[in-house]
């Protein structure tokens, strides 16, 4: 089967169910990382952590509703919106990271205390801005860093919603045939 035929008719259900294999696959290694090697994730690991799930529960949520058209649009855009807040994160933590040494920003008080004592934007705010913590290089493999390979999995990740985008607009009420002799 051709890709172009596999993307002109693929419904919102197999391309969801792909991207929640996808969040299914980063949040498995995450929490790998975190409980088979004992690396405790930084604030911004946990907001990437964050978006994750987020994406993989609207991934769930149109697998399972499998919409027409314009229903697989609405979950393409919201899908599309939690994996860019994932690029964003994933992104300003690569950047923390080839920060000189001195330019680092000084470590602040932990994730749990500011959720206790400050409001969410606050906190947001606070940890998106990073901190030390989040610019200690804790794990490469081979050759590149995890926030490297976490904005990675996003990148590639973003190309499903983008395709559900692509796919809805591009294919709408064509029908892609096999060519004679090819059955799929």
């Amino acid at each position: 089967m051709k890709i172009e035929h596999w993307v002109a008719q693929a419904s919102t259900r197999r391309w969801c169910v792909l991207g929640l294999l996808m969040c299914c696959f980063m949040m498995a290694v995450a929490l790998f990382l975190q409980y088979g090697i004992g690396l405790e994730p930084c604030p911004l690991c946990i907001f990437q952590r964050v978006a994750v799930i987020s994406a993989g529960i609207v991934f769930l949520i149109g697998a399972i509703h499998n919409p027409g058209r314009g229903g697989g649009l609405v979950y393409a855009v919201l899908s599309l919106i939690a994996v860019l807040g994932g690029i964003v994160v994933a992104g300003r933590h690569v950047w923390l990271q080839t920060l000189p040494p001195d330019s680092v920003p000084s470590c602040g008080p932990g994730l749990d205390y500011m959720m206790d004592m400050l409001p969410l934007w606050d906190v947001m705010a606070r940890v998106l801005h990073g901190s030390g913590e989040c610019a200690v290089v804790e794990g490469v493999f081979w050759g590149v860093t995890l926030p490297q390979w976490t904005l990675l999995g996003f990148v590639v990740m973003a190309i499903i919603p983008v395709m559900m985008i692509v796919s809805r607009l591009r294919y709408s009420g064509k029908t892609v045939r096999e060519p004679m002799g090819q059955a799929s």
